[in-house]
């Protein structure tokens, strides 16, 4: 690997959570919303009475290992093989995975000096309580008082975990972000997705949420939207007849093609078609692990929809969408024509580990950007996320 001559600040890290991450907090009212079952030998998670197969193995006890999906991804699978097949030997979760002592630690060994820290499971609460916000409310404040045991959203200045904040019901939205702001957290996870609601689900960008986003560019707190399960597996169903749940790691062909990036494009097509970055032009939002392919259609489109209705935007869409967002690219895609789209100050290195369809080593990404200019790759892999995060890019020890 490449050696770095400055501190690396990684956009995507992810955990993997402990069985009782959605229960340990639960109040009594709701103790039955979460719980794992049993079936044919394998431990299943249960929301609502409904078994789940979002995630194959939810107790997160074996685990395919760091970057093991690399050649699938990288589009070198001439065999055909499947995911499974790829994986290969699993491996037990290590310490590093469930506790920020320990993944400090590997850090350091992986020349990372500080990095966004994700959950994995719990990407899926928020789609399997879509028509009940105030559910949604409990388990997201659930969550979110399990992380701060385990993790804390702020660990000695270099591992900052994002806890879930939606504004499904907008007075408790910013309750609970004030709630995390109060406990340290310097980013915030936000789905990429429309939010709960009573007559349906509707934009979080719309005016009505306005009182969030207002405290949201008050505190300068970033907001990552995060890839997840967002329900547009609804939308794929009514091609293929099916009523099949999203599972992650078992890609289809027709899904596979179809989906290409079009929730975060909607999501953020939202933010500035129904004005909220202009509103409030101090918001800071962060796509991440959702590649950056789409960006290329998202401008041309922004740009296209300029020119027929120029009056209907305060300021040009192109213009918002290079100020209020900064994305992390996938590894495997051309990082210098995102550079080019966005500019060098608004993309940002995220490696996924210690997910299989991410880096086996952080420090991969530096020789897979090997045609940016130092300056950039600076940019990109450190003060980028360093500035956002409001701490110090210029610390730490160099990269092995």
């Amino acid at each position: 690997m490449s050696q770095l001559d400055f501190p690396v600040f990684d956009a995507d890290n992810h955990l993997y959570e402990t069985e009782d991450a959605f229960t340990r907090h639960l109040p009594e009212s709701h103790k039955s919303l979460f719980r794992f079952v049993e079936l044919n030998g394998r431990k299943k998670i249960v929301v609502r009475n409904v078994i789940t197969e979002y995630i194959p193995n939810p107790t997160f006890e074996v685990v395919a290992k760091p970057g093991a999906h690399m050649a699938f991804y990288a589009s070198d699978n001439p065999e055909g093989k499947t995911l499974r097949e790829l994986t290969g030997e699993p491996m037990r979760s290590i310490p590093a995975f469930r506790n920020p002592a320990d993944r400090l630690a590997l850090l350091d060994e992986q020349g990372v000096h500080a990095c966004l820290m994700f959950p994995t499971l719990a990407s899926l609460i928020e789609e399997r309580l879509k028509d009940d916000p105030a559910a949604t409310v409990v388990a997201i404040r659930a969550f979110n008082e399990w992380l701060h045991d385990d993790w804390t959203y702020d660990y000695q200045g270099r591992v900052f975990a994002t806890p879930i904040v939606n504004p499904c019901i907008v007075e408790e939205g910013i309750a609970e972000l004030e709630r995390v702001l109060e406990r340290g957290a310097r980013a915030v996870l936000v789905r990429p997705a429309p939010v709960a609601g009573l007559r349906g689900s509707r934009s979080p960008f719309l005016p009505e949420f306005d009182p969030f986003w207002a405290r949201v560019e008050e505190a300068g707190v970033l907001v990552a939207l995060h890839a997840s399960d967002t329900g547009y597996q609804d939308y794929l169903n009514t091609w293929e007849g099916s009523s099949q749940e999203f599972v992650a790691f078992k890609p289809k062909t027709f899904p596979y093609v179809a989906d290409g990036g079009r929730s975060i494009q909607d999501t953020l097509a939202s933010a500035i078609c129904h004005g909220m970055l202009d509103r409030f032009p101090g918001v800071k939002l962060m796509s991440v692990e959702n590649g950056g392919h789409w960006v290329h259609v998202l401008a041309h489109n922004l740009e296209q929809t300029w020119k027929k209705m120029p009056k209907e935007f305060p300021t040009h869409p192109l213009e918002v969408l290079r100020r209020n967002v900064w994305i992390n690219p996938f590894w495997e895609e051309s990082i210098s024509g995102l550079v080019e789209l966005m500019g060098p100050d608004r993309v940002c290195f995220g490696s996924d580990y210690p997910h299989p369809e991410g880096l086996a080593e952080p420090l991969q990404f530096a020789d897979m950007a090997a045609d940016l200019t130092p300056d950039v790759l600076r940019k990109v892999m450190s003060s980028n996320l360093a500035g956002l995060l409001g701490v110090s890019g210029s610390v730490g020890a160099a990269a092995p």
